[in-house]
């Protein structure tokens, strides 16, 4: 199945690269568990192409940074999401992208099978058709369900088929999670008290270094080069490792994504230290379809909460208290 849609890719790829400047798709990484961004601008590139459950990056962090060039993109359904946030902000022109979407049966969590294999060095990582894993190490083969090496993204997932595209690389594929389901964790983190609450994100965040992978590789945080953790003019926070300047960061961080969030989980993936950053996200998501019956990312012709005034909303009443 893989490598059928990985050859019909290369075709797709093959005919696209002639109208762009650039096609970001995926090639094999540095080992055997790691794929990694492929940037191909000659056809003698394209052989390098790959596409199986390692293709875990969102490509389309790359698209504002080059919004004067057209791009030949290569998209999952959550990433999928991510365009339509950003042709919704302004941040990308649709007629300079060519979105070429491929259907997502689930993708691996590199995390969870190192920690499976007990962190040995993969020789080999096999993907058959049953959706099994095997990973061979030098001390023997473990297969496992994909399922149950997959993002917890993906066992939530509403739009394993890309919502927009130009080229659809395999039949689309109709997500078999229940939507009630989706913020079915937050809902039980929320039943904790109040006390318990802080003491797991003190627990938390006192393990964060405040290296800012989740914010390098959120493809919705687009200020990086003026990021208000990093600036000296307004001064908001300081550099120091401590318990409150961390809170801060994370608490901007999550504000700053409020009907933004396309929860492709790129800021959970990153995180070395395990931190689970995107749940304060799907908290916020959780507020913005309960309020305005909006998700980010899901069709262009919403408009974010965020981006407009309405005087009177239909589900906040504070101005009546």
């Amino acid at each position: 199945m893989y490598k059928v849609k990985a050859d019909k890719l290369k075709e797709v790829v093959t005919n696209v690269l002639n109208d762009v400047d650039l096609v970001i798709g995926y090639k094999q990484g540095f080992d055997a568990v790691h794929a990694t961004p492929h940037f191909i601008t000659s056809a003698d590139q394209i052989d390098g192409l790959v596409w199986n459950p390692l293709c875990v990056h969102n490509l389309t962090t790359y698209l504002p940074a080059l919004k004067m060039k057209k791009i030949g993109v290569i998209v999952k359904g959550c990433d999928s999401r991510t365009i339509v946030q950003f042709i919704q902000e302004g941040l990308v022109t649709r007629e300079n992208l060519v979105i070429i979407g491929i259907p997502c049966t689930g993708v691996i969590s590199v995390n969870k099978v190192l920690k499976e294999t007990s962190r040995e060095l993969l020789e080999e990582i096999v993907f058959d058709d049953s959706g099994n894993v095997t990973a061979v190490t030098g001390k023997g083969r473990k297969t496992l369900p994909l399922a149950e090496l997959s993002p917890d993204k993906c066992r939530t997932c509403q739009y394993p088929t890309p919502l927009v595209y130009d080229h659809l690389v395999g039949d689309p594929v109709k997500s078999d999670k229940v939507p009630e389901g989706v913020y079915a964790d937050i809902k039980e983190f929320e039943g904790k008290t109040l006390e318990e609450r802080m003491k797991y994100w003190e627990q938390e965040f006192d393990r964060c270094i405040r290296c800012y992978a989740c914010r390098n590789a959120c493809p919705m945080c687009i200020c990086q080069d003026n990021c208000i953790a990093e600036s000296r003019d307004p001064h908001w926070m300081t550099q120091k490792m401590t318990l409150t300047e961390k809170f801060m960061f994370h608490m901007i961080h999550a504000l700053h994504l409020a009907g933004r969030c396309v929860e492709c989980g790129e800021c959970e993936r990153v995180c070395p230290m395990g931190i689970p950053v995107n749940k304060l996200k799907k908290k916020i998501n959780q507020e913005m379809k309960e309020l305005f019956d909006y998700e980010p990312g899901v069709s262009l012709d919403d408009k974010p909460p965020m981006f407009m005034f309405n005087v009177d909303e239909l589900k906040i009443k504070e101005h009546k208290i």
